[in-house]
């Protein structure tokens, strides 16, 4: 008889439950959030485990990876599936999370999430690089909107003399708020510095890579956009097809048909974020910025008319999807025309 495993983690313990092929809990237990630990409780428990389930999370791939090394049947579910499957229940806590975990790896009702590989997960740099970038804005807004108190309005300035500006109009009205407003900029230009760093951290890894570098030879594509998609993709031979890509970053609309009402919906914004916006941001510049023009522009420029352009730059992105994952897959280059002369 096989038997199957519901782990809910949290930062200090896990919470194991396991339920037999007829849906009976044989065990319950909590142990640290350890590998070794948790190892060490399904050895000395005895029981052939079919699958191990555990929800994606912050420590999911760490454990993930350690409990395959040592011989667990892991996987990796999605954790929205698993919140629809727990939003009726009257009591929540983990134990009963673990359960009803057990119960989906026992029944299948489950998603698995595709775990990053070591080098992908290593690429933290676009996350900071993006974190830093948000705590930067946020500054800005919140000085913009301090000194809005006072009547002094900035307008529009770039980001190398936002500093200048801000000095220049404190002291032309309120010079006493300066001492309000300076920690701030200092805090500002710490900020900047290490978005410097990460960034050319970032584009230093985008050119050793020679994946990002093939695929920066597509229109629209630079350091950031190639290097987020290939640490979203991770692994390219995980799609079946190249057409899997788009759904799987949420550039798809949505669909519902119940009897007689059939209608698409906004797209369904599931996947990787990062990665959905750098796809957008490659196919804005590919519509507005690259003089070359290419079949993919032409036809990108045709939905623009029909339909706009915010619609014509996802349906762009959507295909850009695409053609980068046949590039990388079939070492094939990008097809500036229609037909190969």
């Amino acid at each position: 008889m096989d038997y199957f495993a519901g782990l809910d983690v949290s930062l200090e313990e896990v919470s194991i439950c396991v339920v037999e092929g007829a849906g009976s809990v044989v065990r319950e237990a909590r142990v640290s959030s350890e590998p070794e630990a948790i190892a060490r409780w399904f050895a000395a428990l005895g029981l052939p485990i079919a699958r191990v389930g555990l929800e994606a999370g912050p420590l999911s791939p760490w454990l993930h990876s350690e409990l395959v090394r040592r011989g667990l049947p892991a996987v990796c579910i999605e954790t929205r599936r698993m919140r629809s499957a727990t939003a009726l229940m009257a009591v929540k806590t983990d134990r009963v999370d673990a359960r009803a975990i057990a119960h989906a790896m026992r029944v299948g009702w489950y998603t698995p999430v595709h775990v990053k590989s070591a080098a992908s997960q290593e690429l933290r740099l676009l996350r900071n690089r993006k974190t830093v970038q948000e705590q930067r804005v946020a500054l800005d807004n919140e000085i913009r909107g301090s000194l809005k108190a006072f009547g002094i309005k900035l307008g529009r300035v770039s980001e190398a003399r936002f500093s200048e500006a801000v000095a220049r109009a404190i002291g032309a009205v309120r010079p006493e708020l300066l001492k309000m407003v300076e920690p701030l900029l200092k805090l500002r230009l710490e900020l900047r510095r290490a978005y410097a760093v990460l960034h050319r951290q970032m584009l230093s890894a985008a050119r050793q890579s020679p994946i990002c570098r093939h695929l920066m030879t597509a229109p629209g594509v630079a350091g950031v956009v190639s290097l987020t998609y290939m640490t979203g993709v991770d692994d390219p031979v995980r799609f079946r097809r190249s057409s899997d890509v788009a759904p799987h970053f949420g550039l798809t609309p949505r669909k519902y048909a119940s009897g007689t009402i059939d209608r698409n919906g906004p797209i369904s914004k599931a996947g990787d974020e990062m990665v959905r916006q750098a796809l957008y941001q490659a196919a804005h510049t590919l519509l507005t910025r690259v003089q070359r023009w290419s079949a993919l522009k032409a036809w990108g420029m045709q939905v623009a008319k029909r339909r706009g352009l915010r619609r014509a730059t996802v349906a762009v992105a959507r295909k850009l999807a695409i053609i980068l994952h046949r590039m990388w897959t079939r070492g094939e280059t990008f097809r500036w025309a229609a037909k190969e002369a």
